[in-house]
C-alpha cells in the first residue's frame, strides 16, 4: 500500500500509557505514512483523515470546504443546521452574521486592555489556594475560576450563575456523559441563556451581550451566540491552563528556563498551544470535487482534521514531540485557521500569559501531589481534551 493511502480504521479511544500530552500512537503512525489517510467514519461513510500541517491550513482556507453541521456526511441519516447564532457550525454568508457583530469586542488591544482584571482574578485564585493549602486541586482552584469568571463579566453572567453554568458546559463537553444527560445539560443552558438575553434586552448592563442586543439579531440568534462564547471561553482556556501546568510540571527543565527568565512567556504560550492542542480536530465536507494531498475528496466527503498531529508535524516543526520553550511555535493551528480562526485567540492568550506567571512566582515549588501516572485524564471523546483533576502541593 502506498504512503499516500495509509488507512486510519478508528478514532482512538486513548493515549499512550505515559504520555499524556502526545497525539495518540495511531495518529502520529498515520502522519508518519503520510499526509493524509483513508478512514471510515463510525457510522460507516468513506472519509479521509488530514494529520499533515500544510494540508490541514490549506482545507481550513479552502471555500470549497464547509464547516456546516447539516452537510457532514459520518452518519447514516440527515443531521440538522446548526441552531441560530451557533457560527462555529455555518459558513458565509451567515457566518459572517454573527462573527462580523463580535469581532470589534475581542481585538488584542481590547484583550490587553482586561489584563489588569485577569491580574486581579487570578492573585485572589492564588490567595485562596494559598491560604487553604498547602495541597489543592489546580483545576477546581485555578484554571477553571479565571477563564469562567472573565468570560461571564465579558458577557454579563451574574457571578452567582456561574457555577451551575460551569456544571452544565462541563457536562456536555466532558465526553463522558449519556445521551439523555447531555441533552438535559444543554438545555439547561439554552433555557437559561434565554432567560438570560430577555433580561439584557429589558434592561442593558455594561456587557458584549447587552451591546449586542442593540442590533438586528433576535433573541434566538444571541442565544446560540452566547452559547458559543461561554462554552469556548471556560472549556478550553481552562484546560489550556491545567494541562499546561502538568506539561511544565513533567518537564521541569523548561519550567525552570521559564522561572529564570520570565520574559519567555510569550513564547511559552504559544510552545503549550502548539504542543498540547487541546481542541484536537474539526470536520468540514467537501462541497465539489476537490484534489488534496494528490487524493481526489470527492463532493460531499467529510474530512476530519487532526489539528494535533499539524501541531506535530515534523515538517513544520523539528523534533515536535518536545516542549521547548525556546522555540519559535508561531503559526500553530491551536486556534485553527481561516475565516473560523478563534474568536477568542486573544483572550485566551492574555489569560494563559498572567496565569502562568502568577503560579509559578507564588508558588516557586509548586509539584504534584500524586504520581503522574494518578492524574485523571479527560477520555478521547472530550471535545476539549484535559485532565480531570490536577492535585499538586508545595512547601509552606
Amino acid at each position: 500500500m502506498s504512503e499516500s493511502l495509509h488507512t486510519v480504521t478508528t478514532l482512538p479511544a486513548e493515549r499512550r500509557p505515559g504520555c499524556p500530552f502526545d497525539p495518540p500512537a495511531e495518529l502520529i503512525e498515520a502522519r508518519e505514512h503520510g499526509p493524509i489517510s483513508r478512514y471510515t467514519h463510525p457510522g460507516g461513510k468513506p472519509g479521509w483523515m488530514i494529520t499533515g500541517y500544510d494540508l490541514v491550513r490549506s482545507v481550513l482556507a479552502d471555500s470549497r470546504f464547509s464547516a456546516r453541521k447539516d452537510l457532514l456526511n459520518v452518519v447514516d441519516f440527515e443531521l440538522p443546521p446548526a441552531p441560530p447564532g451557533e457560527f462555529l457550525l455555518m459558513d458565509e454568508p451567515q457566518h459572517g452574521r454573527y462573527r462580523k457583530p463580535l469581532v470589534g469586542k475581542f481585538t488584542a488591544r481590547r484583550m490587553r486592555l482586561l489584563t489588569e482584571r485577569v491580574e486581579q482574578i487570578t492573585a485572589e485564585c492564588l490567595d485562596a489556594m494559598e491560604q487553604a493549602g498547602p495541597t489543592a486541586d489546580l483545576v477546581t482552584a485555578f484554571a477553571k475560576p479565571i477563564p469562567t469568571i472573565i468570560i461571564c463579566e465579558l458577557l454579563g453572567v451574574p457571578y452567582e450563575d456561574r457555577d451551575s453554568f460551569q456544571e452544565q458546559i462541563d457536562t456536555f463537553m466532558g465526553g463522558e456523559t449519556n445521551d439523555e444527560d447531555l441533552i438535559a445539560a444543554y438545555t439547561a443552558t439554552q433555557e437559561y441563556l434565554a432567560q438570560l438575553v430577555a433580561a439584557k434586552r429589558a434592561k442593558p448592563t455594561d456587557d458584549v451581550l447587552s451591546e449586542l442586543t442593540d442590533s438586528d439579531l433576535t433573541d434566538e440568534e444571541l442565544k446560540g451566540i452566547s452559547l458559543i462564547l461561554l462554552a469556548a471561553g471556560f472549556d478550553t482556556t481552562a484546560n489550556m491552563l491545567s494541562l499546561g501546568t502538568f506539561a511544565l510540571l513533567r518537564n521541569p527543565e523548561q519550567l525552570a528556563a521559564l522561572r529564570a527568565d520570565p520574559t519567555l512567556v510569550d513564547q511559552a504560550v504559544e510552545e503549550l498551544l502548539r504542543y498540547l492542542t487541546v481542541a484536537k480536530s474539526f470536520m468540514r465536507t467537501a462541497l465539489e470535487d476537490v484534489e488534496v494531498g494528490g487524493q481526489l475528496i470527492e463532493a460531499g466527503t467529510t474530512v476530519v482534521l487532526s489539528y494535533n498531529t499539524a501541531n506535530r508535524d515534523p515538517e513544520r516543526y523539528p523534533d515536535p514531540h518536545a516542549l521547548d520553550l525556546g522555540r519559535e511555535a508561531g503559526g500553530h493551528l491551536a486556534f485553527g485557521h481561516g475565516i473560523h480562526l478563534c474568536l477568542g485567540a486573544q483572550l485566551a492568550r492574555v489569560e494563559m500569559r498572567v496565569a502562568f506567571t502568577a503560579l509559578f512566582s507564588r508558588f516557586p515549588t509548586l509539584r504534584l501531589a500524586v504520581p503522574a501516572e494518578e492524574v485523571a485524564l479527560r477520555p478521547e471523546a472530550a471535545d476539549i481534551y484535559g485532565v480531570k483533576s490536577l492535585p499538586v502541593t508545595w512547601d509552606v
